[in-house]
This record gives structure tokens, C-alpha cells and sequence, in this order.
């Protein structure tokens, strides 16, 4: 059974940094492209970054760009998005999304094309 399962979300000062985990189980990583999606209330799920499966292609949203950075760990089959520099704006629930991307250094964050979702961290930015 493929899963996705986010962690890392909590409570952060403007400023601050949180770092997301997704862990993948049911699945190998190189066989998905990753992306992170964040959706604040009233708001539509936005996404956030993405990782190609071989791993050697990221993409960023314009707002987070030079602030957040997606990673990966083979070994751990783990997804990471660190994320530096925390804004209020950034408050939000986090998600991962797994997709089947046709080409392996292929990234996207159409969010209709990711197929398996995980159910999300909180993150919270406030003083």
C-alpha cells in the first residue's frame, strides 16, 4: 500500500525554519516525482516545490523561492523541505503528493497530475 506520511509542521517565530519530512512506504522514490503542496484556510492548495525522480531536477514557487529547499534521502525513501526564513504568509498545511511523471528529470506542481497524498503538517508562523 502506497503512503505518504508529512511531519515537522509546529509553531515557529517569523523568521524562524521548520523542516518537513514526507516518508514514503509501498513505493521507492526514484519511481515518483515528489512535490510539496501547502493550502492556508480559505485559500486554494498552492504548490510549493518538486522533486524530478532521478532527483537531479527541483522547481520553486516565486514566494518561497531562495527560502525553502526540497531534498531527498534514497536510503530513508524520505522527501524533505527545509524551509528558512519563515514568513507569515508561509503559515499553512503542508502537504506531499506523489506523481508519475513521464520523464525522469521531469518536475511539476500540477497539482490535478500527483495522484497520492499524504495528510498533511500544520506549520504555523506567528510572534
Amino acid at each position: 500500500q502506497l503512503q505518504l506520511v508529512e511531519s515537522g509542521g509546529g509553531l515557529v517565530q517569523p523568521g524562524g525554519s521548520l523542516r518537513l519530512s514526507c516518508a514514503a512506504s509501498g513505493f521507492t522514490l526514484g519511481h515518483y516525482g515528489i512535490g510539496w503542496f501547502r493550502q492556508a484556510p480559505g485559500k486554494e492548495r498552492e504548490g510549493v516545490s518538486c522533486i524530478s525522480r532521478s532527483g537531479r531536477t527541483t522547481a520553486y514557487a516565486n514566494s518561497v523561492k531562495g527560502r525553502f529547499t526540497i531534498s531527498r534521502d534514497i536510503v530513508k525513501n524520505t522527501i524533505y523541505l527545509q524551509m528558512n526564513s519563515l514568513q507569515i504568509e508561509d503559515a499553512a498545511l503542508y502537504y506531499c503528493a506523489a506523481s508519475l511523471m513521464p520523464l525522469q528529470d521531469m518536475c511539476h506542481m500540477t497539482k490535478a497530475e500527483y495522484i497520492y497524498w499524504g495528510q498533511g503538517t500544520q506549520v504555523t508562523v506567528s510572534s
